[in-house]
């Protein structure tokens, strides 16, 4: 029986991995792949807290590869050589991987596809991540979409059926003397110190904590998603975007479990939809690669930045803001590696139109500090946020953290969770207790006494640097 390589990268599973049944159904015996290639990945190496979840994933997949007789191979360096090496060790006669679509890797991968059919190699790859691939959704002139809610009723309208695989019961090793690799501890990928305990408290890394995830969502949080998910202090959110970025689950399983559901078809269109957010990142980042770098919309380019203020930006990203709903999604963010989605949108408003400073610096620190790092939807959400991306109307959209802890914050269930320190204070002073200093001295005396940035003041002043910037 032949032998083919199957290349793992971020599609980390065996359900419904189009790869691995590609490669089954051609008749191949499978040897798993997993080469550790930092370098490749251009500017955007994968951060700390990325590579610590990337670390207990691979582990669970050596885990579940074991049970059903096989094992993962590990190796580090050039991508291309250790392909090479491992092929013409165990005398493999096809390689078989899940596309990325990072430019750095779409240009790499590509590269490898021509060298290794050129060693005489079958090389396949196939879509494991996404609904649509991201060339798949056109306009009718046949132009990239820029404007979600028009890409979404294209691509939601024209998805057709989904199609799902299970895993194999069991996926013996080749016959084939297999070639001396090391097993995924051997990474260097976890941090000397456990600073990333607490990324664990709410998700456990790997497959089948991806489908408990999914499982515990359908049960006790879809129904109420719509109204639920905009509240920070409540489980109202799927918690499955670090399954999804690492692959431990794809997506295409999620919305078949979602749709099958006996959830409120209004909760289901919601959630779905969230998803096609997702789809919408990779098909801007697939069609504008220098997005990831520099504004989708190139009028922004003339606008006038703050100059970076070493502290101010410190203080934001170690959520000593004075200002306890951005403080306590900062703090939320170092503790768990993650960040709700509405306040994610509120820290990012903070830095961008109040502080003024360029979405990179942001962009650059959820890179490292969050577990779900994903390039396509980190670009898309801080140009959104920013004003510079996707965006029919981005000039009055700043965001008065105040009035949004008021709203989506109400109990302060949030704020006092993350901000202990904060837990005294009355509800009515909670959110602005700079308003209240005698009572912010005595249950906070550590806590900042003034944010560090006048709210009001500074919402006029990115108003009217866009507003320059529009006379121009």
């Amino acid at each position: 029986m032949p032998t083919a390589l199957l290349w793992f990268r971020n599609d980390l599973r065996l359900d419904d991995n189009p790869a691995l049944q590609a490669a089954l159904a051609r008749g191949f015996r499978l040897l798993p792949v997993y080469v550790h290639a930092p370098r490749e990945e251009g500017d955007w190496a994968p951060g700390a807290a990325s590579n610590a979840w990337r670390a207990r994933s691979l582990v669970a997949l050596d885990a579940a590869l074991r049970a059903r007789g096989n094992r993962l191979h590990c190796a580090r360096g050039d991508s291309l050589e250790a392909l090479r090496g491992i092929a013409k060790a165990s005398g493999a006669e096809a390689v078989f991987w899940n596309r990325r679509y990072e430019p750095a890797i779409e240009a790499r991968d590509a590269a490898i596809k021509r060298a290794l059919r050129g060693d005489g190699l079958h090389a396949e790859s196939f879509n494991g991540s996404l609904l649509r691939e991201p060339w798949d959704v056109q306009t009718q002139q046949g132009d990239p979409y820029r404007v979600f809610t028009a890409y979404w009723k294209t691509a939601s309208s024209t998805r057709g059926a989904l199609r799902t695989s299970t895993a194999p019961r069991v996926l013996p090793a080749p016959d084939a003397p297999l070639p001396h690799t090391a097993g995924p501890q051997s990474l260097p990928l976890l941090p000397a110190s456990r600073w990333d305990a607490g990324f664990h408290d709410d998700a456990t890394p790997g497959e089948a904590g991806a489908m408990h995830a999914l499982r515990r969502f359908i049960d006790t949080g879809l129904a109420d998603y719509a109204q639920a998910r905009d509240v920070p202090g409540r489980d109202g959110t799927s918690r499955l975007s670090p399954h999804l970025h690492f692959g431990e689950i794809s997506v295409q399983r999620v919305v078949a479990e979602v749709e099958a559901s006996t959830a409120p078809p209004a909760a289901i269109a919601a959630f779905v939809r969230e998803l096609g957010w997702r789809e919408f990142a990779y098909h801007l980042m697939h069609h504008f690669p220098h997005t990831v770098e520099r504004n989708l919309n190139p009028r922004f380019d003339d606008l006038q930045w703050a100059k970076p203020d070493p502290g101010l930006l410190t203080a934001w990203q170690q959520g000593r803001t004075g200002i306890p709903i951005i403080d306590a999604g900062m703090r939320q963010l170092w503790h768990a590696g993650w960040m709700h989605n509405r306040v994610r949108m509120l820290v990012a408003s903070l830095l961008t139109k109040n502080l003024r400073m360029h979405w990179s610096l942001g962009a650059r620190w959820f890179w490292d500090t969050l577990v779900d790092a994903d390039l396509a939807s980190n670009t898309l959400g801080w140009q959104w946020v920013a004003g510079t991306g996707a965006d029919a109307a981005p000039y009055f959209r700043i965001f008065n953290p105040v009035l949004q802890a008021q709203r989506f914050d109400a109990d302060g269930a949030y704020v006092r969770r993350w901000l202990p320190e904060l837990a005294g204070l009355p509800d009515a002073v909670l959110h602005a207790p700079w308003k209240q200093p005698a009572l912010l001295r005595q249950h906070a005396p550590r806590y900042p006494r003034e944010p560090v940035v006048d709210l009001a003041a500074s919402r006029e002043m990115a108003l009217a640097a866009y507003q320059a910037l529009r006379q121009r």
